[in-house]
């Protein structure tokens, strides 16, 4: 059987480019709908070099959960926007981008 984090990174890497999904969509899809924060915590976990693409789960907002304008808030956007996802503002365009 695999883990939880097994399984975590396996949803993860099966989003395509130019989608997001929540921490708590992951965590549902996953089969444990009440682990949104672990969902984070694992991916937070990653080591810098990882080929998984993290970059494609945000918050239940639409936002990504970086501090704005920190260095990894805008690391995460660009991967996004150079995916062809569409900001609103701060926010995901979910209508067009979520899963």
């Amino acid at each position: 059987m695999d883990s939880f984090e097994t399984v975590i990174w396996q949803i993860v890497a099966a989003i395509p480019a130019g989608h997001v999904m929540s921490y708590g969509q992951v965590a549902k899809q996953a089969g444990y709908p009440n682990h949104s924060r672990q969902v984070g915590s694992i991916l937070k976990k990653l080591p810098n070099d990882t080929k998984l693409p993290w970059h494609r789960v945000i918050n239940a907002q639409g936002k990504i959960s970086f501090p704005e304008e920190g260095e990894q808030y805008l690391r995460q956007k660009q991967r996004l926007l150079d995916e062809g996802v569409v900001f609103k503002g701060n926010k995901v365009n979910l209508k067009q981008c979520g899963m």
